[in-house]
Order: structure tokens, then C-alpha cells, then sequence
């Protein structure tokens, strides 16, 4: 390897690197990895065979078509919640009900390992909400705000998009009505 290459070699991956940091952060993508990886358990054991000695053991049930049929759908519901983050919401309530259905169908969901997994990244999905990016301006003023002083409360600017916001800012009774940020410091 010449001197000049491993300059680029190290760009490259590191390039490489910030572009799937920022793919990820556009979808949940631990939602999805949870779920495609609570899958595998839950259609592998039904079909695994363990072997002690000359004797081989089977965990198959009568069950196993329906195990394999749950399994795939969670391995696929994973690859949705990637690819399509639109409907996070569908596949991340999809992924929670068929763990829950893994539950009885399939060895108690993968014995409990692929049950979990499939609900906590059924629950991820569904929590998920896309973040806005974060301008150049908004880091300067987040700087200046912690060398001012301890904040004991801050209440932020009314949206002006509809569906934006904090619902529960006007029942709170605190909530700024001429569109500033209050704040209120230690004495």
C-alpha cells in the first residue's frame, strides 16, 4: 500500500461510515434490527436438531409451519420498518402482535429470546418519530444557553405547523402566549 492510498482508503471509510450514521438516523433502524433478529429464533428451533452423543434430540411441534410462517413475517416486518419508514407504525404493531402470538405458537416465541426481541423492536418502531435536522445556528445558541446559567425550566415556541408541537402545552397553564421562550433561572 503506496503512502497516498491509505489517505484515501481511510476517507473513504470514514465517508462511508457518515453515510450510513445518516441513513440510519432517518428510519428506525434498531426498531427493525430487533425485529428481523427476533425472527430467526422464533422459525429455528422448531426445526433445530440437537445432538448428544448417538441421540438427537428434536424440538419440532405440531406447530412448526406456523413458527416458520411468524418467523419470516418478522424477519420481513424488520426489512419494512428499513426500507419503508413510512409504515413503521403498521409493521412496528404487526411485529408486537405476532410476538405475542410466537408466545403460544411457537416454544413460548423462540423461548422468550425472539418473543423479546420482536416486541421491543415492535415498541422501537412505533415510538419512532423522524428528527429535523439540526442547523449551525441552533448548536451556537444551545452553547450560549449552558455558559448563561442553570435553567430551571424552559417552555418552547408555539408551532405554527398543525400537527407540531406539544399537545399538552395548554392545559399546562405555563404555556408562553406571545411566542417566546420563557425561562426561568435560580435566583
Amino acid at each position: 500500500m503506496s503512502a497516498e492510498t491509505r489517505p484515501r482508503l481511510i476517507e473513504s471509510i470514514g465517508h462511508k461510515r457518515l453515510s450510513f450514521r445518516e441513513w440510519r438516523g432517518r428510519r428506525p433502524f434498531w426498531g427493525g434490527l430487533l425485529t428481523l433478529l427476533g425472527g430467526v429464533p422464533i422459525m429455528y428451533f422448531p426445526y433445530a436438531h440437537l445432538t448428544l452423543g448417538g441421540m438427537t434430540l428434536s424440538m419440532a411441534t405440531t406447530a412448526g409451519a406456523g413458527s416458520l410462517i411468524i418467523g419470516v413475517l418478522l424477519v420481513v416486518l424488520g426489512l419494512t420498518m428499513w426500507f419503508q419508514p413510512a409504515s413503521r407504525v403498521f409493521a412496528g404493531v404487526a411485529a408486537i402482535l405476532l410476538s405475542l402470538v410466537s408466545l403460544v405458537v411457537s416454544n413460548f416465541g423462540g423461548f422468550v429470546v425472539g418473543f423479546l426481541m420482536g416486541l421491543i423492536g415492535g415498541a422501537l418502531a412505533v415510538a419512532w418519530a423522524p428528527g429535523s435536522p439540526q442547523s449551525d445556528g441552533d448548536a451556537g445558541e444551545s452553547a450560549r444557553d449552558v455558559a448563561a446559567g442553570p435553567v430551571l425550566a424552559t417552555h418552547p415556541t408555539p408551532a405554527t405547523d398543525a400537527g407540531s408541537g406539544f399537545g399538552l402545552d395548554d392545559l399546562s397553564g405555563t404555556s408562553p402566549t406571545n411566542g417566546t421562550n420563557r425561562r426561568h433561572r435560580a435566583g
